[in-house]
Parts: C-alpha cells; sequence; structure tokens
C-alpha cells in the first residue's frame, strides 16, 4: 500500500465507522495516569483522529485535544461529533506534517491509526512537536480471536472475501514494529479488555467500516453479507452479538537519533 493511498481510504465508509467502530475503555486514562503521569492539563495531539474516538476519551479527562485528520471526510464527521467540546481544535495535517507548533504537545496519541503512518516521518514529527519528556502512546482494538468463535469466524470471513486484508493486516503494529519506530525496546504494552455489543444493523456497520471490506456492487460484497447473516445468527442472543477485543496500549518516550 502507499501512505497517500492510505488517506483516502476511508471517504466512502465514514458513516459506518462513526456509528459502529468501537470506542476505548475508561480503563485507558488509569493506566496512563498512573504509568505516565497523565492529568487534566496535559495538551494531547490525536493523529489520524478520524471521527474522534479517541480524542474524546482525553476530552472527558479535560484534556485539550488537537485532532490531526489528512482525510476531509472523516475530519468533517470528528468534528460534527465533538463539536460540544470547548477543548477540541480540528486540524487539517498529517503523521508526517501536523502543522502543529514546536514542543507544545505532552502527549502524541493514535488510535487504529498507526499502520498508515509513514513510520520516518512521523517519529521526526512527534519528535518535534513534542515537549521534552513528552510521552507516545498508541491505541490498538485487536479482536479476540484465540478463545472466541465469534471473532474467528469473523476473521475467516474477512480473509475470505476482504479486498486486501491481508495487505492491511501485515501492517497492523506489533512489537517489532514499535521497538523501530520508537527506537529501542523501552515501549511498553497493556492489554485491557474492550467489547462492542451489535445488532444486525450493527454487526452490518461494523464490517463495512473497514477500508478492506468490499462495497456495494463489488463481485465480493453480496456473498460476504450472505456469510455474515450466517455467522450473525449463529451467535445472536435476543437479537445481539458481542464481538469482543483487547485494547492494546504501547505507551513510552521516543530517544533522539535514528529510529533501531
Amino acid at each position: 500500500m502507499t501512505f497517500a493511498d492510505a488517506k483516502q481510504r476511508f471517504s466512502n465508509r465514514v458513516a459506518d465507522y462513526a456509528r459502529y467502530r468501537p470506542g476505548y475503555p475508561p480503563a485507558v486514562l488509569d493506566l496512563l495516569r498512573t504509568e505516565c503521569g497523565l492529568r487534566p492539563g496535559h495538551v494531547i495531539a490525536d493523529i489520524g483522529s478520524g471521527t474522534g474516538l479517541l480524542s474524546e476519551l482525553f476530552l472527558r479527562n479535560g484534556n485539550r485535544v488537537y485532532g490531526v485528520e489528512p482525510n476531509a471526510e472523516m475530519r468533517r464527521a470528528g468534528e460534527e461529533y465533538l463539536s460540544s467540546y470547548d477543548g477540541f481544535s480540528s486540524m487539517e495535517g498529517s503523521a508526517e506534517s501536523t502543522t502543529l507548533v514546536d514542543s507544545s504537545i505532552d502527549f502524541v496519541t493514535a488510535g487504529q491509526a498507526f499502520h498508515w503512518f509513514e513510520p520516518n516521518g512521523a517519529r521526526s514529527e512527534f519528535l518535534r512537536i513534542l515537549k521534552p519528556a513528552g510521552w507516545v502512546v498508541i491505541a490498538w482494538n485487536d479482536r479476540r480471536m484465540e478463545e472466541k468463535r465469534l471473532t474467528r469466524e469473523y476473521e475467516e470471513l474477512l480473509e475470505r472475501f476482504g479486498i486486501d486484508y491481508k495487505r492491511v493486516k501485515d501492517a497492523y503494529p506489533e512489537v517489532h514494529h514499535i521497538r523501530s519506530f520508537s527506537g529501542g525496546d523501552h515501549f511498553q504494552s497493556r492489554d485491557l479488555p474492550n467489547e462492542q455489543v451489535l445488532d444486525w444493523d450493527g454487526l452490518r456497520g461494523r464490517l463495512r467500516s473497514s477500508s478492506f471490506a468490499p462495497t456495494e456492487g463489488h463481485a465480493n460484497y453480496a456473498p460476504m453479507m450472505v456469510e455474515l447473516d450466517h455467522i450473525f445468527r449463529a451467535h445472536q442472543r435476543d437479537g445481539y452479538v458481542r464481538m469482543e477485543y483487547f485494547t492494546r496500549l504501547y505507551f513510552g518516550q521516543l530517544r533522539t537519533g535514528t529510529a533501531a
């Protein structure tokens, strides 16, 4: 994939993304308070802020949040969703060029967006905008596949019908990606429980929000939805299914110099 193309992949999926993507549990804040000294006075730059799901967590904590988003449709959705928060500022920019002021940010965050960044450019930009001893936090909702049959079957559906699912999945952040990006092995990780309870419309919207899911009119779309219906019917209880996740957090401070 090219990083330029990645910035436009969600333009036709904004409504489903805003409505059906999982948010982030409040336990994220508890962990960051304990491990990173997060306080309401800290300034956050949420990179790839999209529709505002991670930004909202920090706004509720009393933080000033700059949401940096390159995709115009996603940015507008985030602006609308977060319009009631005085502490939110929407920025047209990217991980590699945020337009933020030097040494002005306490925490750089990225929720479900890190794999779209160009690593070297993003790392240089984060070092530029972070205050001394500032933190980088990468949050990722990952489906619990080992012990949950629903998520395993959903994964098989993605592998079967997704347009370029394997290519996107291979770019998801793993420990070695974070180590290379941060310049060492000093970043920490934690897993926190998270979940969505979805009716049929919710499960369908959750699938359609993914950049690799075929859209209506594509040859894979109709058979994918038939298979999704089978999965829903097999696992629903009283018209709902429970999609369980780990919210994985990587957090640490970037080291100056070249990445490892």
